[in-house]
């Protein structure tokens, strides 16, 4: 399989080191937008483009896989709502991943939530804290809005977005973000009951894992028809 990778940032090396290394993969090429790269110049054709750039650069994305009806796997976040429907759009002409998060534990950690949330929201108070590198734009994370999503379904709650000032406490999920250093990722999401606290974690040793779980993406979309499929679709069919 030909991957191509757009966004020439850490994320990128990482991917694209772990393509070299891969067997049954080649690298078609490294697209650094930064640096005035464009898919049209890869020098193979791209089975697949996984993308972990900037929602800036979904327009040269949308173009490069109509045209060549080559499947995307996205993995870059902080889009609009607009352009979230772009993506929708796009995954009718070919099959295209999308998730704010690849790794197996968060995807894990997404269905835990979505399952033991009704058990446990009427006497629980619900809180996500999610920590980035210093260089990390967006926030709060993907992620945390990923795990945000799979703790109110139902769309029963008033999602808070930070705190300031006095305000009592109403039926509302509290999501915070901490930037700082090198942190590769942490996310938290914070059950407080009466006399007593559950708390579901993961922490992101490295980038590796990111990389990981967007290869196990692009093989699935090889046999996957057009549409617009999440990481549980990849994982748990």
């Amino acid at each position: 399989m030909k991957i191509a990778v757009l966004g020439g940032g850490a994320m990128g090396k990482v991917l694209a080191g772990m393509i070299e290394e891969r067997d049954g993969c080649e690298l078609a090429g490294m697209v650094d937008p930064l640096a005035g790269d464009t898919l049209d110049a890869l020098g193979s054709e791209a089975d697949v483009v996984i993308d972990f750039s900037n929602p800036a650069n979904l327009g040269m994305l949308s173009e490069y896989c109509t045209e060549k009806n080559c499947p995307a796997v996205i993995a870059t976040t902080g889009y609009t709502a607009e352009q979230t429907a772009q993506i929708g759009e796009l995954a009718e002409q070919i099959p295209v991943v999308f998730s704010a998060n690849y790794s197996l534990g968060i995807n894990i950690m997404k269905r835990v939530i979505s399952e033991i949330t009704p058990l446990l929201e009427d006497a629980f108070d619900i809180e996500i804290v999610e920590k980035h590198h210093n260089r990390k734009l967006d926030a709060p994370s993907g992620t945390a809005k990923m795990l945000l999503a799979a703790a109110d379904e139902s769309d029963a709650y008033e999602h808070v977005f930070g705190r300031d000032g006095n305000r009592k406490r109403g039926r509302e999920i509290g999501v915070h973000a901490v930037r700082g250093g090198t942190i590769a990722g942490e996310h938290t999401v914070i059950y407080a009951g009466e006399d007593e606290i559950l708390e579901i974690k993961h922490t992101a040793g490295s980038k590796k894992i990111f990389a990981s779980g967007a290869l196990k993406a692009a093989g699935f979309t090889a046999d996957a028809e057009p549409g617009l499929y999440s990481m549980e679709d990849v994982l748990f069919g």
